[in-house]
């Protein structure tokens, strides 16, 4: 660590683009304004391009431990800061799942020797473990996660006297995953009944439809209003479930809020044909029509954060059989990518953006002293060119799994350097080799 000047940025913040010089010592912004001046400080001239808050992704899998071969905290850490996420939150469903304190402190051990960038895990629920979800601590853990729907490892919770007991105790954030099981095994058998073994990723919107995804939603929201409980739903995938939020409460004063991933605004039913299980996930890709109402609801404040959902598997689970290859698709390298895709087709602007991907989780989860560009605030940040196009190839994809969705398009809009914690983590588009990660911190 030491003194950076970063010079000529436009910094985009609470809703503002401002030219200034930025001075960061060691972890922190220690001074905005014009013409700083410090000694033996590294200097950058960033030309004029955009300066944002480091991004903070709310939902990913970084599959350790037990997952190793698809991925792991040091590799996705990494290809987050070539992303400009600054800051990851971990999805419990690892082998083995964090179910107890002892798992998920295993998990931070972890990333405290090996992430590029910060971190935090969800504590796992399951249908026998809630007295270990009560032991988790809100102000070192981001919060409590319920699979109302089945998704990559085994931590289903379909006992309601189980998700009557989540919703009435736990004190913290409970973040969910909404599909109901019924609906989904429903129209799973009826595709077998017509398709046999042949089933294809085309039917995977059918079977994971968007009743299925309305009806668990709905239950957890009906639980969160009988029991005051803090819930975020996360990667919302249909039109149908918009009327479930509303858009006139200041996020501080929510208790239920939702979040809306990327790949649900870019990708619709049509790309099935040519990508198949490339892009299978849970829940599903959804069509044209429930693409555009959740680009829409996103403007008209109905999604509080925007994220990734960022899961991988190999290409070789990948080119299974639709019914053997698993759900999931890597991303956390691409979300500003396709978030600036959105900007330059003129939907959203990059302010809004900002506080969709930094502002708006830093609020939601309640992080100290980070998603902000502000003197005092940790030093997380990302230089961005806005107009650089780029394609997206094997080459230079940076997950472990070593493939994209995204491979062959061509896209405008680059992160050139990330900075965590005052530490070049990625630096004119090359890794620094710099683990500076930390563990984020919540007010309870």
């Amino acid at each position: 660590m030491g003194k950076i000047i970063l010079r000529n940025a436009q910094l985009v913040n609470r809703g503002q683009i401002t030219e200034s010089d930025v001075l960061v010592v060691d972890d922190r912004i220690e001074k905005i304004g014009g013409s700083l001046t410090v000694d033996n400080a590294e200097e950058v001239d960033c030309d004029g391009k955009w300066m944002i808050p480091g991004i903070i992704d709310d939902q990913v899998h970084f599959r350790e431990p037990g997952l190793t071969y698809k991925a792991d905290i040091a590799s996705e850490s990494i290809a987050a800061a070539a992303g400009g996420v600054t800051s990851f939150m971990e999805m419990p469903n690892t082998k083995p799942s964090a179910l107890t304190q002892e798992l998920l402190q295993d998990k931070y051990d972890i990333a405290s020797n090996t992430s590029t960038v910060n971190y935090s895990f969800f504590m796992g629920a399951s249908n026998d473990n809630i007295e270990e979800v009560l032991k988790t601590d809100a102000t070192k853990v981001c919060g409590v996660k319920i699979f109302m729907g089945s998704s990559t490892g085994n931590m289903l919770v379909d006992d309601k006297t189980t998700l009557e007991g989540l919703f009435s105790k736990v004190p913290m954030l409970i973040a969910t995953h909404c599909e109901d099981e019924a609906t989904i095994r429903r129209n799973l058998a009826s595709a077998k009944s017509k398709f046999g073994e042949n089933i294809t990723a085309g039917q995977h919107p059918g079977i994971k439809d968007a009743e299925g995804c309305y009806i668990s939603s709905s239950m957890a929201i009906d639980l969160t209003k009988k029991h005051g409980t803090r819930l975020h739903i996360l990667h919302i995938s249909t039109a149908k479930e918009i009327s479930l939020f509303d858009n006139d409460i200041p996020l501080k004063d929510k208790k239920i809020t939702s979040e809306l991933c990327v790949h649900h605004m870019f990708f619709d039913e049509a790309y099935y044909y040519p990508l198949g299980n490339k892009i299978k996930c849970n829940p599903a890709i959804k069509s044209i029509h429930d693409k555009e109402a959740l680009l829409q609801g996103l403007k008209d404040g109905y999604f509080d954060v925007m994220a990734t959902d960022h899961a991988p598997h190999t290409m070789e689970e990948k080119a299974n059989t639709y019914l053997n290859a698993p759900s999931g698709l890597p991303l956390i390298q691409h979300s500003l990518t396709l978030a600036l895709d959105f900007y330059h087709k003129g939907h959203l602007s990059i302010e809004f953006l900002v506080d969709k991907m930094c502002h708006s989780p830093a609020e939601l989860f309640r992080i100290k002293d980070r998603g902000y560009l502000e003197e005092g605030m940790f030093a997380d940040l990302a230089i961005v060119d806005p107009h650089k196009e780029w394609e997206i190839t094997k080459e230079n994809v940076a997950y472990k799994c070593a493939w994209s969705p995204l491979e062959g398009f061509t896209f405008k809009g680059k992160v050139l350097s990330t900075l965590c914690n005052g530490i070049w983590v990625y630096k004119n588009e090359k890794f620094t080799e710099q683990l500076a990660g930390e563990r984020l911190l919540f007010t309870s």
